[in-house]
């Protein structure tokens, strides 16, 4: 409490305010101390994102690569993948330029995953969850791959707050990309359903792979979020491939986010289901850690982010945005892909 003769505190929206009544500055201790804030991290973003473009610009043109295996590791997102010639090869199949973003990282670890387990053939089967508008259909069927691209029903989509981002898709159009295959090849090997992957219906069965981007770190929380990845196997015939990427808190072991619509998974989690995995019978690459030594894997984004940008941010900073790591609800996080092989005879 302060002395009877002190000022009264200020309400909370006048704290964050930067003038008073009469558009003067405000000059209290509060507003000095938090004034200049907004500006600082406007200032880590953009720097950060000039960065990322520098280092983009300065890889050298790629244009005779070929697919290769790595061996490929269950393993968060990094710097040095997107600098290396397996991603540079997944690019330009996509018809993206190299960016350090996570979300292309995602494609090209998705890419790369299938790859090296054979799926990318003529007549295997694949079913996406979560597909949003992402180009991997459209480039899946250019391959001769039938594929089954899920999403959950609008109405829930809408609930959750999927819709209007890309991250979900109402119709099957949405998933064309007229720059990755011919309409007819399309039309042919694509099909579309809803699907809850918190309840996925018994007959989606004997496919070849199944994956998903960055969707199952909304399913309500880090046990429905794991439950989904070991109830996908049951949708593969055996020996088939799960390649699953979802978020990543890998600077705190003790707390993190959990009965959210973004919740984040920790090392323990990822541990413990590899080790129930493997104890059914199923078998997951090598969990590794490394978050990566690069300028960029050091760079962790803060709020506000794209797509909650103001109009006056998107006409000066709109698609300049690259990150690996950014800050979820206090917490530095990244992408995590995961690769499962199922079990059986």
């Amino acid at each position: 409490m302060g002395s009877p003769d002190s000022p009264p505190p200020l309400p909370a929206a006048r704290v964050s305010a930067l003038i008073d009544d009469d558009g003067r500055p405000r000059l209290d201790a509060e507003t000095l101390r938090l004034r200049d804030l907004p500006a600082m991290a406007l200032d880590i973003k953009f720097f950060g994102y000039e960065l990322a473009r520098l280092a983009a610009e300065g890889l050298p043109l790629r244009s005779d690569l070929a697919p290769r295996n790595v061996g490929l590791t269950s393993k968060p997102s990094t710097q040095s993948d997107l600098e290396s010639d397996w991603a540079a090869y997944w690019c330009n199949e996509l018809r993206i330029p190299v960016q350090f973003h996570r979300k292309i990282w995602e494609f090209v670890f998705l890419l790369q995953a299938l790859s090296e387990h054979g799926m990318l053939a003529p007549d295997r089967r694949g079913l996406g969850f979560g597909c949003g508008e992402e180009p991997i259909p459209s480039y899946l069927a250019n391959l001769g791959v039938h594929v089954l691209a899920t999403d959950l029903a609008p109405e829930a989509s809408q609930d959750r707050g999927w819709m209007g981002r890309g991250q979900h898709t109402s119709s099957l159009d949405m998933a064309f990309k007229p720059y990755l295959t011919s309409r007819e090849a399309f039309d042919r090997r694509v099909n579309h359903r809803f699907v809850d992957m918190n309840a996925i219906p018994a007959d989606l069965t004997g496919f070849d792979f199944c994956w998903s981007i960055c969707a199952l770190e909304h399913l309500g929380s880090i046990r429905q979020g794991l439950d989904f990845i070991q109830n996908s196997l049951a949708t593969l015939r055996p020996g088939g491939v799960a390649v699953h990427t979802t978020e990543f808190n890998f600077l705190n072991d003790e707390e993190t986010v959990d009965n959210w619509p973004t919740v984040l998974f920790q090392r323990k989690h990822f541990r413990e289901l590899a080790d129930r995995l493997t104890a059914a019978g199923h078998s997951v690459a090598p969990l590794d850690f490394n978050i990566g030594r690069g300028v960029l894997d050091q760079f962790i984004d803060i709020p506000p982010y794209e797509h909650d940008w103001s109009p006056e941010m998107m006409r000066q900073w709109g698609g300049k945005a690259q990150h690996l790591k950014l800050n979820i609800d206090g917490f530095a996080s990244t992408c995590f892909g995961l690769i499962i092989r199922r079990g059986g005879a």
